[in-house]
């Protein structure tokens, strides 16, 4: 069996790690515009099982024929590039998943599902940790329940050392991140799908010591298409990053001077993109690769169950791997995307078309699978 991973950077290359380790598969193909030097815990051909290959995602004739031959293609890549990705997928009868994020490109994605249906292939968008593991528990806690009336959802990647003044360091995109502090967020307010403004409502979260209080606040994307999927079922569903304490109030004035804007204007002569300046200027500072991380999650259902009030609760609670140098974000994240690949490829994601990890993903095969890795979810 031949699996590809679509992308070289962080989570590519956990996800085509954590394949390397299925013996069942017998390449794994990493492909990347720029594949350059690999992290030290992909070293080495692994007896010819791992090929790097150059690869432009925006040749759509190249990538499907980069992908013949393969059972599935985990996309590691920025989100807008998952449609085409999806689509070229399905044109050569492969399954497809994707790290996701961006809710218009999944409805985008589901128009796929007749073709998909028809080649026989599974397509999973927003596999990563959120969208994607949160998704997974969150369903399973509605299923458990007669009624679920409240669904909220925390997550958040967090150095173990925070260091102000945002106490904070890159653990994946910082564009992505950007988005999400900037992109309005869709909960269920009343049963139906509302925007709320990101880094709004902020509260306090507790998590066992060492972790400890950690503040939450709106953010865009995290749980994808979960508020259209339980319109009307569920009465309140929101999802909220979770940071250290203090971390709003810094970056709520940045976003409102106008740093984080994406409309390009002109500085003595010159055009620039405030985002891409405000990028330039703080990653140096915020990219830490010494720095060792942790994951932070909770999952809470409230509703009733046999008449009575219940809640089904999730947690996880990730560290940097520093036997192999993988951080938090790789495992719960790469891990995620890598575990769903295999279980579409070897059959046990039975159902084809185009369906989000909340409808395909079966719950205990998912938990179990990534318990293996060290990823435990404790349930509340």
């Amino acid at each position: 069996m031949k699996m590809m991973v679509l992308g070289a950077g962080l989570q590519g290359c956990a996800c085509a790690y954590d394949l390397l380790q299925n013996p069942a598969i017998g390449q794994v193909t990493l492909a990347d515009l720029r594949p350059g030097q690999l992290p030290q815990f992909l070293a080495g051909d692994w007896g010819g099982r791992l090929r790097t290959i150059r690869l432009d995602v925006t040749d759509i004739a190249a990538v499907k024929e980069a992908l013949q031959g393969h059972a599935a293609v985990m996309s590691a890549i920025p989100y807008y590039y998952n449609a085409p990705m999806a689509r070229a997928a399905v044109d050569v009868g492969c399954h497809f998943s994707d790290l996701g994020g961006n809710t218009e490109i999944v409805f985008e994605q589901k128009k796929l599902d007749a073709q998909a249906v028809a080649k026989g292939v599974s397509v999973v968008p927003d596999c990563g940790l959120a969208p994607g593991m949160v998704n997974i528990l969150a369903a399973e806690g509605i299923r458990r329940l007669d009624r679920a009336e409240q669904v909220k959802i925390y997550v958040g990647g967090l150095p173990q050392s925070p260091e102000p003044p945002l106490n904070y360091q890159i653990v994946y995109s910082l564009e992505g991140a950007l988005d999400y502090y900037t992109t309005p967020s869709w909960i269920l307010r009343g049963g139906h799908p509302v925007q709320v403004e990101a880094l709004s409502e902020l509260e306090p979260v507790e998590f066992p010591a060492p972790v400890g209080t950690l503040e939450a606040f709106h953010t865009g994307g995290g749980i994808s298409t979960l508020p259209f999927a339980y319109e009307g079922k569920v009465d309140v569903m929101e999802y909220k990053t979770l940071r250290y304490p203090g971390h709003v109030a810094i970056m709520r004035p940045i976003r409102e001077l106008g740093l984080l804007d994406t409309k390009p204007l002109e500085v003595k002569g010159q055009t620039v993109v405030p985002r891409d300046v405000f990028i330039a200027s703080v990653s140096p500072r915020l990219h830490r690769p010494q720095s060792r991380d942790l994951v932070a999650l909770q999952v809470l259902v409230t509703g009733t169950k046999g008449g009575k009030g219940r809640q089904i609760g999730f947690r996880l609670t990730d560290y940097f791997d520093a036997e192999r140098g993988i951080s938090a974000m790789m495992r719960t994240t790469g891990y995620s995307l890598s575990v769903t690949g295999q279980m579409q490829a070897d059959g046990r994601v039975t159902l084809k078309g185009v369906h989000t990890p909340d409808e395909a993903i079966p719950f205990r095969a998912y938990v179990d699978e990534l318990g293996k890795r060290g990823v435990r979810i404790e349930e509340l």
